[in-house]
């Protein structure tokens, strides 16, 4: 007689023995309960249904395994007993929908802010983890194109709620045009970890929203992280970004100028920032001293020949001087200053945001969108973001430990 003998352990204990996956690792650096306790099923009656917080799993799961489509990552929870015990399913139990999982993303959608918390209270970990530092930020945006099919431009709802054509030139210099959205992100250069994202129509302007992100982190981390320099490229080049950082945040800017369409230098000034002495000669940068740019003759500094020596302008054997400071024209008069080794290399950080969206986009499927709407659409670029930052914190504890070890 055959009698078939029955496990000695359940599934469960079974999996204690397992190496603990990173996804589980991941997921213990989470604190889900902001954005789930408002979800929690209230009426006793009719069915279940499922914990939010094991879709919330479920959703950032697809990020960090970069599975394209929710369709495969039903597929994924129902095949494999690990991932689906790991995403908080019972391995014995009904596997969500896909209709489950879009209905869930309209519900965070009303939930943003419970999702911007999510992510702000894992960079201030990050912060004290020493993995953030800061000071530098780096801002810049990329196309993320709609899954709403193109409408031509007369038929675009201008709303702010609806996606709209952008164009912009790419790295190579070459016209982009697509249909969809704008990611606006400020990342940390030192990490390459997002401190701060919005998303809008692909029509706005960049320079626009440079400014909101700059009040979005000063709010979020006041005293927590001071930043010291904002990079950004030459399509940030507007007085008010830089006078709003100097003289709202006591910051400095580091932006190109931008020449093209631009007006002309304030009077007395080269095309650069850099004064003119009587004779319209560029005058030489002398250093900066005591909040002050120092600028000389440039007889004296021997960079030219001038016809009338220095007694045009100064009777003094040190030749004429010109102070200016950077409260003068924030725009022009920047330290370090522009066109020097130091302003160089704080602006070669700015490459640091194109890698985090080349992640984002390659690794946390950022560009894998199949939601509608510019809020659904935030509720995928959050989870991407908050995907990104919590791997990050995950990767780095885990080195830490094995150190300690």
């Amino acid at each position: 007689m055959y009698i078939r003998q029955q496990c000695l352990f359940s599934f469960e204990e079974l999996i204690k023995f397992q190496p603990e996956t990173k996804l589980s690792m991941v997921f213990k650096t989470l604190d889900l309960s902001k954005v789930v306790g408002g979800l929690q099923k209230k009426s006793k009656s009719g069915p279940k249904g499922y914990d939010p917080e094991n879709i919330l799993r479920a959703l950032l799961a697809k990020r960090l395994e970069n599975i394209k489509y929710t369709k495969t990552l039903v597929e994924r929870l129902k095949s494999d007993p690990v991932f689906r015990y790991t995403c908080g399913f019972p391995v014995a139990s009904r596997i969500p929908s896909e209709a489950t999982f879009s209905r869930f993303t309209k519900i965070l959608s009303d939930k943003l802010g419970s999702l911007e918390a999510i992510l702000e209270e894992l960079v201030v970990r990050a912060k004290e983890l020493g993995i953030i530092d800061g000071e530098h930020i780096a801002i810049d945006t990329s196309k993320l194109d709609s899954y709403d099919a193109s409408v031509p431009r007369s038929r675009v709802i201008h709303d702010g709620e609806h996606p709209d054509w952008g164009s912009k030139k790419d790295t190579h210099g070459n016209q982009v045009r697509w249909f969809g959205w704008k990611i606006h992100l400020a990342v940390d250069t030192k990490s390459e970890l997002p401190v701060a994202v919005n998303v809008t129509p692909a029509s706005v302007n960049d320079g626009t929203m440079a400014v909101p992100l700059v009040e979005d982190i000063k709010q979020r981390y006041s005293g927590i992280i001071n930043p010291k320099f904002y990079m950004m490229d030459m399509g940030y080049d507007f007085d008010h970004i830089y006078r709003t950082i100097h003289d709202r945040y006591n910051a400095q800017a580091i932006i190109p100028l931008n020449h093209r369409g631009a007006y002309a230098s304030p009077e007395g000034l080269g095309w650069d920032g850099t004064p003119l002495c009587s004779m319209g000669y560029q005058m030489t940068y002398w250093g900066y001293d005591n909040g002050s740019f120092k600028f000389r003759c440039p007889h004296m500094t021997g960079k030219v020949n001038c016809p009338m020596g220095t007694n045009w302008c100064s009777s003094s054997n040190y030749g004429a001087v010109v102070k200016k400071k950077i409260s003068d024209n924030p725009r022009y008069f920047t330290y370090p200053r522009r066109g020097t080794a130091e302003w160089q290399e704080l602006y070669n950080e700015r490459t640091s945001v194109e890698r985090t969206f080349a992640r984002l986009k390659e690794n946390l499927g950022l560009n894998n969108i199949t939601v509608r709407g510019i809020r659904k659409t935030k509720v995928h670029v959050l989870l991407s973001c908050i995907a990104f930052v919590a791997g990050t914190i995950t990767v780095n504890t885990s080195k830490e430990s094995e150190r300690a070890a």
